[in-house]
């Protein structure tokens, strides 16, 4: 079986939420994001390792707050960018499991990912794809505007996907698009797109849904925290 680790960039500021804190650290039922997004990863059963990103200032306290979760669970100090924390998380996570064959990316804003789609990123991989990203069709019309504001363009959205999080890769794939990047990205799969590699899909999920604004995070509240919530699904 091929060992899975699955990276969680969680060293930003969040300022969008306005929540005075780092966003993974915000809570939604009395637990951190973070701990949702964990043990919706490891709850998949498809998750050897887990290497967390976290704010440098909050290395100890995110340690503490994760180690209920188990002994799959590590926690790095991020960079100043996702990038940055991404290629720290993928460097600890290949001295934790040199023989690591597949690595996911998951944001942990979206906390609620069902671990169903979790597997289905894996086994993606595992059947061949180099590089996958969970999907869904895009409900609004979209329009291309200029500088200005101007609409310049309506896209059609048949051919348009919004795209989440886990991300899957080969190990290697992504370690060379990140060897490759310049300057910071807020989406892996965009990097391994530069190369010229194929990007595979897998139907995505709407409690996949990014935490980013107070609407959100009262959504999360509403619904997606209940004892139904995707994210205590059992594992296989």
């Amino acid at each position: 079986m091929v060992t899975v680790v699955a990276l969680v960039p969680a060293a930003g500021r969040g300022e969008r939420l306005g929540a005075g804190r780092p966003k993974a650290l915000v809570p939604v039922r009395g637990e951190p994001l973070l701990t949702h997004a964990v043990r919706g990863l490891l709850s998949s059963g498809s998750v050897d390792h887990v290497v967390v990103a976290a704010p440098p200032a909050e290395v100890e306290g995110v340690a503490d707050l994760l180690r209920p979760l188990g002994p799959a669970v590590h926690v790095v100090a991020g960079g100043a960018e996702r990038t940055d924390s991404v290629a720290l998380a993928l460097d600890a996570a290949l001295g934790v499991a040199p023989d690591a064959g597949i690595v996911l990316v998951h944001d942990a804003a979206r906390a609620f990912t069902p671990p169903s789609v979790v597997r289905e990123v894996v086994d993606a991989v595992a059947r061949g794809a180099s590089a996958v990203v969970p999907v869904l069709p895009v409900a609004d019309t979209v329009k291309q505007v200029d500088a200005d504001g101007r609409v310049v363009g309506t896209p059609d959205r048949s051919a348009l996907r919004a795209v989440q999080t886990p991300q899957g890769f080969t190990v290697d794939l992504l370690r060379r698009a990140h060897a490759a990047a310049e300057g910071a990205a807020t989406d892996d799969a965009g990097l391994v797109e530069r190369l010229g590699e194929p990007v595979a899909t897998v139907p995505g999920h709407p409690h996949a849904m990014k935490i980013t604004t107070p609407f959100d995070l009262a959504v999360a509240e509403a619904v997606l925290a209940g004892p139904a919530a995707p994210g205590r699904e059992e594992g296989r």
